[in-house]
């Protein structure tokens, strides 16, 4: 007889919601009465099960996480020189000041997950699937992200997406608030409804794959810069005129 679901469990006491742009998040509230985190050593739990847990502070050369469930729980104060994560099943559970650096992360689906001030430059997250997700003042540099679905809010506020490339990503109705997008190229993917408002698009990469975004009037002469820099145009005066 198949014993309780621990995602069952978690539902109803572990919510604290978040609204952004359109959007409202629901995200873990760690803090609820009746609610304590057990102090851990290691993210791997009995069963690949890891539930009402904190795991802060650690210092690794490598993270290796495959095929395992962490439900209710904090991490905090993680760095790690590598991390291999996938088929990764998350629920209810918080990052906090965490340095991630360059990880790979495959195959997994988050649910009602926030991360809060961490760093994941250089990160590949692939087939990603995503409902509920905020990353709050993070830094997701050169990042590669491929294959990751929204489905269901997905936030991006106050982060630092320079030089990170979309690839075959479904990000309909996510928000993007308060980003840094230097340099930032959306490929092939599905877009329909992402808000981009308040966020500098001059510099952004693959404009025509933008197709029925959400922008502010005064974003137009961004989006046109942008798709002049995609075109690789060159001006008739220059030609007549060179230096």
């Amino acid at each position: 007889m198949a014993g309780p679901d621990p995602f069952a469990e978690t539902e109803h006491r572990t919510m604290d919601s978040r609204t952004i742009g359109r959007i409202t998040l629901n995200l873990p509230d760690l803090s609820g009465p009746g609610l304590y985190l057990s102090n851990v050593q290691s993210l791997e739990g009995g069963r690949g099960v890891l539930q009402d847990f904190h795991y802060t502070g650690a210092e690794l050369r490598s993270l290796d996480l495959a095929d395992a469930q962490l439900v209710t729980g904090r991490i905090s104060g993680l760095r790690a020189g590598r991390v291999q994560m996938e088929q990764l099943r998350l629920h209810s559970v918080e990052f906090d000041s965490c340095d991630l650096g360059s990880a790979t992360w495959s195959e997994s689906k988050l649910s009602r997950v926030a991360f809060r001030q961490c760093k994941l430059m250089g990160a590949t997250l692939s087939d990603l699937t995503l409902d509920h997700v905020l990353f709050d003042g993070c830094r997701l540099d050169y990042a590669t992200l491929e294959a990751v679905r929204a489905t269901g809010p997905v936030a991006f506020s106050n982060c630092i997406l320079t030089e990170v490339s979309l690839t075959g990503c479904d990000l309909t109705d996510a928000v993007l608030d308060s980003c840094t997008l230097r340099l930032t190229e959306f490929g092939k993917g599905r877009y329909k409804g992402l808000d981009l408002r308040g966020n500098d698009l001059s510099s952004v990469r693959g404009v025509a794959h933008l197709a029925k975004v959400v922008i502010d009037h005064s974003q137009q002469a961004d989006l046109a810069q942008a798709l002049i820099t995609d075109l690789d145009v060159t001006y008739g005066e220059d030609l007549d005129h060179p230096r």
